[in-house]
């Protein structure tokens, strides 16, 4: 694995790493309120991560190009803000609710570009 699909599975690991045990500390305290933090990291962090790194392994063509590292940092920087954002919004801290939106909308962009770069790459193929 090379570039950015090493870059994604490593991102995908810390994500896999952290979600579980927040999911850990959720089950020893019998305080489940942060569930919807995990269930995210879970998700959003550890298996995007990982499909991303897959596709990325898969199709060095798309891997190569700068739109692939732009989505790398564009995915990491607002999942991470993301999900730190809503750690701390569930935790009762409502001024964090604009880094939560904001970070929401660059991880939907995130998305968006995955489709920009995947689609046409796998209907080449």
């Amino acid at each position: 694995m090379q570039g950015v699909a090493r870059n994604f599975f490593t991102l995908a690991v810390v994500y896999a790493l952290c979600g579980m045990a927040l999911g850990l500390h959720m089950s020893i305290s019998q305080d489940h309120s942060q569930m919807p933090v995990h269930a995210h990291t879970m998700v959003a962090g550890w298996l995007m991560s990982a499909v991303f790194a897959f596709f990325y392994h898969l199709f060095p063509v798309a891997r190569d190009k700068v739109l692939a590292k732009i989505h790398f940092w564009l995915t990491a920087v607002s999942g991470i803000g993301l999900l730190v954002g809503l750690f701390f919004l569930l935790g009762g801290n409502a001024a964090i609710e604009p880094v939560v939106a904001m970070s929401s909308m660059g991880f939907y962009a995130a998305m968006l570009l995955f489709a920009f770069i995947a689609l046409p790459t796998v209907w080449k193929s």
